[in-house]
């Protein structure tokens, strides 16, 4: 596996998965809650190329970045937020766990905690920066380590972003910007390597 290279990506991405939610209630509070990543699990870029999500890759940025949490990355549909405590996000074994309080003055945050507690919405998402990772090459297929990470958002989705029209333009630009810096880098570690043979390294 190659080593930790800092990146400083141009580009805000997203990633995608069936959520593992559920609703819940304490006393006057409504919560929703569950894991908005899942560590080490697969997520396929391309055919080429997969992704997967290091435990660590969060440590940093929720000790101190101001993270929301949204309805379909909509930023005017804010269901809670960190510094304000009403989104709490934590590492663990599995992977990243997010907790949020209901306003229930909010008829967006308690349709959004209906639909969760019918099963009707249960997908999420989280929007970040890759700030580090590692790649590993396997056959024909690389994958890439998310090692550290800056997060803006975590969002519950009715369809994930690569469905959702409206964001998908959008994704696919970031995904491309992504495969290219990828790319450049896997011909920069080739040509390195090629140097230190030929004695110029």
């Amino acid at each position: 596996m190659g080593d930790n290279i800092q990146l400083a990506s141009a580009s805000r991405f997203s990633r995608e998965m069936a959520a593992e939610f559920k609703t819940r209630a304490e006393g006057d509070d409504l919560y929703i809650e569950g894991y908005f990543s899942v560590f080490d699990s697969s997520y396929q870029l391309w055919d080429d190329i997969v992704e997967h999500v290091r435990k660590g890759a969060f440590e940093e940025t929720l000790q101190k970045d101001d993270i929301r949490a949204l309805i379909n990355h909509d930023t005017t549909l804010v269901l809670g937020r960190n510094t304000a405590g009403t989104l709490h996000l934590e590492e663990r074994d599995h992977g990243l766990f997010g907790r949020i309080l209901i306003n229930p003055k909010d008829q967006d945050a308690m349709n959004a905690y209906a639909r969760v507690e019918r099963g009707d919405v249960t997908q999420c998402s989280f929007g970040f920066d890759v700030l580090a990772d590692e790649t590993e090459k396997v056959g024909d297929v690389l994958h890439v380590y998310l090692t550290r990470v800056k997060l803006y958002e975590v969002s519950i989705c009715t369809f994930p972003a690569y469905e959702d029209t409206g964001v998908s333009a959008r994704n696919a630009a970031t995904l491309e910007a992504r495969r290219k810096e990828i790319a450049c880098r896997e011909f920069e570690a080739w040509r390195d390597c090629q140097l230190i043979k030929l004695g110029k390294g």
